[in-house]
C-alpha cells in the first residue's frame, strides 16, 4: 500500500519531533476541552503538517458545538483558519517546503476534480470544507493539510499574521457569497443584514466597487457604531421591527439593487426579500439550519436573483494583494486576543460577543 511507504520519504523533514499537541476537541454537544492529543502524522503523499502559529474562532465552530452541523463528530479538533509555519511535507509536495511561512485555506482543493476545475473548491471531491469539520482542524498547535499545494499560500517576509489571519475565511467568504454573488456596482445601493464579523467583512469588500449607499441592518448598536467607523452611510436598529420600512424610506421607496444576508435565521432571510428592487439581487452568506419561507406570490414578476454559495477561496490571491497594498485593513475586526492555553476563555468571549464587543479573535499558539 502507499501509506506504507509514508513513515520515512526521502524528501520528507520533521523540524519538531514532538509527538503529542495542545488542541481545542469537540466533545459532545455543548461541550469541549484543551486536551493532550497526538500530533497528527503525514497520511497521503500531498499532505502538509503545519505548525500553528496564529488560528481564530468562527460562527461555524460555535453552530459545531450546539450540534447544528452532524458532519463534525465528536473527537473532532476544530478550527479551519490560520497562519503558521511547514513543519513537514509529503512527497508529491512541491511548492512548499519545511520552514515555510503560509496562510491556511479554510476549503481545501486538489486542483483536479470536475469542480476544482470550474474553482467551485468548496465542492471538491477530496476536499472541500473539512478542517474542523471532517478533519481535524486549526485550533491546535498543529494541522495537517490535505492537498497542500493547493491548499496553502506563501506569506511573505514582515507580512501581518493576525491580518492575514482574516483571509482563511471571513474575507474571500464574504465577498465570494456576498459581493460578487451580489453584483454590487459602481453607484449602487447595498444592505447588508447583520452586522456580525462577516457582514463588516461584507461591508468593506463592497467599497472595492464604489456603492452610492451600503445600509447596515443588526440589533446591536455597538456593532452598528463599528459600521459606520468601516464606511456604512446608513445603520439600522431592527429591534422594533420596522427594518423594511426604514429602508424603503432611505431608497424612495424602491428598495436595494442588493441585499446580502449575513445571519442565517428565517427573519432575516425574509427582510431581504421584502427590501429588494426590481431586477436586483438577494446574496445569502447566513448558514440556515431552519427552513426560510419564499415569498414568490410576492417576488415572481420583479426579476430578481437570490444566490447561494459555500466559500472557495478563489479570490485569496487577490484579496491577498489587496490586503499587501493597504486597501483593506482587515485587521480591524479583531478585537481580542488569546493565547492557546486560554481558548476557552476565547469562546467565552466571542460566544457573548453581545456583552464582551468581540468581533474577530486571534489565538496565538
Amino acid at each position: 500500500m502507499v501509506l506504507a511507504t509514508l513513515k520515512k520519504p526521502a524528501n520528507t523533514t520533521t523540524h519538531n519531533k514532538t509527538v503529542t499537541m495542545k488542541a481545542l476537541v469537540y466533545q459532545a454537544v455543548g461541550k469541549k476541552a484543551l486536551v493532550d492529543h497526538a500530533k497528527p502524522e503525514i497520511t497521503a503523499p500531498d499532505d502538509a503538517i503545519v505548525r500553528i502559529t496564529r488560528t481564530t474562532i468562527c460562527g461555524t465552530d460555535l453552530h459545531i458545538l450546539k450540534g447544528d452541523l452532524p458532519s463534525c463528530q465528536p473527537g473532532r479538533i476544530l478550527g479551519h483558519e490560520g497562519v503558521g509555519i511547514v513543519d513537514q511535507v509529503g512527497p508529491a509536495v512541491t511548492v512548499f517546503k519545511p520552514g515555510d511561512h503560509v496562510l491556511i485555506s479554510c476549503v481545501s482543493a486538489c486542483g483536479k476534480c470536475v469542480y476544482c476545475r470550474k474553482q467551485m473548491y468548496s465542492h471538491c471531491t477530496t476536499g472541500g470544507w473539512i478542517l474542523g469539520n471532517t478533519i481535524d482542524g486549526t485550533q491546535a498547535e498543529f494541522v495537517r493539510i490535505p492537498h497542500a499545494d493547493m491548499s496553502l499560500y506563501p506569506i511573505p517576509k514582515g507580512a501581518d499574521e493576525e491580518a492575514l489571519v482574516m483571509l482563511s475565511d471571513i474575507l474571500p467568504t464574504s465577498f465570494e457569497c456576498g459581493v460578487l454573488n451580489g453584483k454590487v456596482e459602481p453607484g449602487s445601493t447595498v444592505a447588508i443584514v447583520g452586522s456580525g464579523p462577516i457582514g463588516l467583512a461584507a461591508l468593506l469588500t463592497a467599497q472595492f466597487y464604489s456603492p452610492a449607499q451600503i445600509i447596515m441592518i443588526d440589533l446591536d448598536d455597538n456593532r452598528l457604531e463599528v459600521a459606520k467607523r468601516f464606511g456604512a452611510t446608513s445603520t439600522i436598529n431592527s429591534s422594533d421591527g420596522k427594518a423594511a420600512e426604514a429602508v424603503m424610506a432611505m431608497t424612495g421607496k424602491r428598495g436595494v439593487d442588493t441585499a446580502i444576508e449575513a445571519v442565517g435565521i428565517p427573519v432575516t432571510f425574509e427582510l431581504c426579500e421584502k427590501i429588494v428592487t426590481a431586477g436586483g439581487h438577494i446574496a445569502n452568506i447566513g448558514v440556515h439550519g431552519k427552513k426560510v419561507d419564499l415569498h414568490l406570490e410576492k417576488l415572481w414578476d420583479k426579476n430578481i436573483s437570490i444566490t447561494t454559495r459555500l466559500v472557495d477561496t478563489a479570490t485569496i490571491p487577490m484579496l491577498f494583494k489587496t490586503v499587501a497594498s493597504g486597501k483593506i485593513d482587515p485587521k480591524r475586526l479583531i478585537t481580542h486576543r488569546f493565547k492557546l492555553d486560554k481558548i476557552l476563555d476565547a469562546y467565552d468571549t466571542f460566544g457573548d460577543a453581545a456583552k464582551t464587543k468581540a468581533l474577530k479573535v486571534i489565538i496565538e499558539a
